[in-house]
C-alpha cells in the first residue's frame, strides 16, 4: 500500500478492537458498523451474500491487481480482512495500472482488478474470449486532481481549455507555460500563463488517471480539432502516483495529476489547483465537490470479480463479501481520503454482488 496517512494507527487501532469481537461464539466475525463516528464491533456476519459455503476455517489465496488509485483501498481492506475474518488468507494487491490489471485479469492470473474507470468493451470482450465473467462493483469517487508544487503561486485555477493547451496532444514541445498562451487563448481561455519552466509528472497510459483525464478534459476539444484522444506524449510518465508527487514537488513550476487520495496526502508538499470547466466557474476538489458532482473531474472507482474465482474460492467471495459489508469501505475512507458512495449506490453495489451480476457491456 502506497498511502502513509498516520490516521491509519486509529484506523488499525479500530481493527484491533474488532478483532477482539471476531474471537467470540461460534464461527461469527466481526465487521465494522458506523454509529456516528464511532465503529462499534459487532459478532453479525460479515457477509453481505450468503455465506453458507463459507468454511469455518478459511484459508487460501487471493490476488489482486490494477489501478493504483484504488489499491490503498482495497489494501486495507485486505488488512482488516487478514485481523476480522481470516488471517490464514494470503491477500495480495499490487498497484501497476488500471490496463495493466485488465490484461492480467482477462488471462485468468488474478481474481480481482481495481480500477480507476470502468472496463472497456475490448476487455470485456477479451475476458470473454478467455471464459471469464465479470461482476463490476463501484466502490468510491475520486476527484482527479490537478497538482502543480506547493509553492507555485502562479497558478490557482486553469479551466478545460488551459489544460488542454497545456497538457493535450497540440502542446507537444511547450516547454514554457506561456508556450500555451496563444492555443489557450483561441480556445477561449482568459488565464495569463506565467513565462516559467512547464515540467510535466503525469500518469502514463497504462494507468486509469490517464484515460480518465483523457476521457474528462482532452475529449471535450481534440475530435473538433481533428487531434487523437490522447495527451501530450513529451512528458515524466509514471504508473506510480508516489513517484508523480515526487517529480511534481520537486520542480517549482510543474504540472500534473493524480487521485485525490494522493493529492490530498500530500497536500503539504503540492498544490491542489482549482477547476473550471467553462460552466460553474473555479471549483476546488474536496470530499464535498467530488461526492456532488459539482467538481468537474469527478469519477468514479472499481473493483471487478472474477464470477468463476468468486464461486471456485470461498475466499475471493469472503474477501469481496467484507469488502461491500456495511461500514468497511468507510471505515477504509476514514484513513485513505477518497469520497463514500451514498447509501443507495452502495446498495446498488452489495446488490449486483449478492446477485452475482455480469458486466456484458460499457
Amino acid at each position: 500500500m502506497s498511502i502513509t496517512n498516520p490516521k491509519r494507527l486509529s484506523a488499525l487501532a479500530l481493527i484491533a478492537a474488532m478483532a477482539v469481537g471476531a474471537c467470540g461464539g461460534g464461527g461469527t466475525t466481526a465487521a465494522p458498523t458506523q454509529a456516528g463516528s464511532a465503529i462499534a464491533p459487532t459478532t453479525a456476519p460479515v457477509s453481505v451474500a450468503p455465506a453458507s459455503d463459507t468454511p469455518a476455517v478459511l484459508s487460501g489465496q487471493v490476488i489482486i491487481s490494477g489501478s493504483s488509485t484504488v489499491e490503498p483501498i482495497s489494501a486495507l481492506v485486505a488488512e482488516m480482512f487478514n485481523e476480522v475474518v481470516s488471517a490464514d488468507v494470503a491477500i495480495e494487491v499490487t498497484g501497476p495500472g488500471t490496463s495493466d490489471g485488465f490484461e492480467r485479469f482477462c488471462n485468468g492470473e488474478t481474481d480481482v482488478s481495481d480500477a480507476s474507470r470502468s472496463v472497456k468493451q475490448k476487455e470485456i470482450d477479451a475476458c470473454a474470449a478467455n471464459g471469464i465473467e465479470i461482476i463490476e462493483i463501484k466502490v468510491a469517487i475520486d476527484g482527479l486532481s490537478i497538482i502543480t508544487a506547493g509553492d507555485n503561486a502562479a497558478a490557482g485555477c486553469l479551466t478545460f481549455a488551459d489544460l488542454y493547451a497545456l497538457l493535450g496532444p497540440e502542446s507537444k514541445g511547450f516547454d514554457n507555460w506561456s508556450d500555451a498562451q496563444a492555443l489557450a487563448t483561441e480556445l477561449g481561455s482568459k488565464t495569463q500563463f506565467p513565462d516559467a519552466p512547464l515540467v510535466v509528472t503525469a500518469p502514463g497510459e497504462e494507468s486509469g488517471t490517464f484515460g480518465s483525464f483523457v476521457e474528462i478534459v482532452i475529449e471535450d476539444f481534440n475530435e473538433d480539432r481533428g487531434q487523437e484522444a490522447t495527451t501530450r506524449p513529451d512528458y515524466t510518465a509514471s504508473g506510480n502516483d508516489n513517484v508523480i508527487i515526487e517529480g511534481i514537488a520537486g520542480s517549482p513550476s510543474s504540472l500534473g495529476w493524480v487521485g485525490y487520495a494522493f493529492a490530498k496526502e500530500n497536500e503539504s508538499r503540492v498544490k491542489l489547483l482549482a477547476v473550471d470547466d467553462g460552466e460553474s466557474g473555479c471549483i476546488e476538489p474536496t470530499p464535498e465537490t467530488i461526492a456532488d458532482n459539482s467538481y468537474p473531474i469527478s469519477r468514479d472507482l472499481y473493483i471487478y470479480v472474477n464470477k468463476t474465482k468468486a464461486e471456485e474460492n470461498p475466499a475471493v467471495a469472503a474477501y469481496v463479501d467484507y469488502y461491500l459489508a456495511e461500514g468497511t469501505i468507510n471505515t477504509v475512507l476514514e484513513t485513505v481520503p477518497y469520497v463514500p458512495l451514498a447509501p443507495d449506490a452502495l446498495a446498488e453495489s452489495q446488490a449486483g454482488w449478492t446477485a452475482r451480476t455480469v458486466k456484458t457491456a460499457e
